[in-house]
């Protein structure tokens, strides 16, 4: 089993450096259907994966120049506020209301990610900073709360409230991800120990790594792969994954 849920961090790896997003949406399952971890021991070490991962994608992007600094600040600094609130939160949720809460956010994305009609890649004109602010810190709540790292919402918010061409935009997104992802496990650590869970750090950096290798390979080959065939087939997967899991925990949240 650990190999196969290292082979899904690749993938998970490949999807943040091809599309910006994706990461945690695909580590979660991962860590509670395949290495059969707690609920809210995976949606932690999720955030752990996935912050680590967006970084070591997010690095070379900067070194390239291909990071709005200014986007990562009134995008990213909301975001972290958010995702210490949704962490804080999450100690109140049962892991499997999370977990459909999750699910529920996993056809979110793939209904964004199949639309026909892709995001422009014009670099519009900014709009106004403060609607960049709000969609910040819903993204971190949202975040905070049930894992995710929101790259599919983080996008499309850069490109149509930041002003960003769609290559800018999936750069940054990575340092956002980044910072709400560190920022959310941080204050993760604190509900996992009060309670009394712990995380698997072994099976976690060597997640981690797997999928930062995965991240760099998909950045290269994000110029000259088909991305609206690539979006829909990842959408069709988070369909499946979604509905598998609400037939798995809806079931069980009635009977106990």
């Amino acid at each position: 089993m650990i190999w196969l849920a290292l082979l899904g961090a690749v993938i998970v790896g490949l999807s943040l450096g091809l599309l910006g997003s994706g990461g945690s949406i695909l580590t979660v399952p991962l860590l509670v259907y395949v290495v059969g971890q707690p609920e809210k021991v995976a949606i932690a070490g999720s955030l752990a994966v996935v912050g680590g991962i967006a970084l070591a994608g997010a690095i070379p992007s900067a070194l390239r120049g291909g990071v709005d600094w200014r986007s990562v600040g009134w995008f990213g600094v909301p975001g972290m506020a958010g995702t210490v609130l949704g962490a804080h939160l999450s100690r109140w949720i049962a892991g499997d209301v999370q977990l459909l809460l999750f699910a529920v956010v996993m056809i979110v994305a793939a209904w964004r990610m199949a639309k026909s009609a892709p995001v422009a890649d014009t670099g519009a004109a900014s709009r106004s900073r403060a609607w960049v602010v709000v969609d910040g810190l819903g993204v971190g709540l949202l975040t905070g709360l049930v894992g995710v790292g929101g790259g599919f919402l983080i996008v499309p918010a850069l490109v149509l409230l930041g002003g960003l061409p769609m290559h800018r935009a999936i750069a940054t997104s990575l340092w956002i991800i980044a910072l709400n992802a560190f920022s959310g496990f941080g204050k993760h650590l604190f509900v996992l120990d009060a309670a009394g869970l712990a995380l698997d750090w072994r099976l976690l950096g060597l997640f981690t790594g797997v999928g930062a290798v995965g991240s760099v390979v998909g950045q290269k080959l994000a110029s000259r792969l088909p991305q609206a065939l690539l979006r829909r087939s990842f959408a069709a997967l988070l369909v499946v994954m979604g509905l598998y899991i609400v037939g798995r925990e809806l079931p069980a949240l009635f009977t106990s």
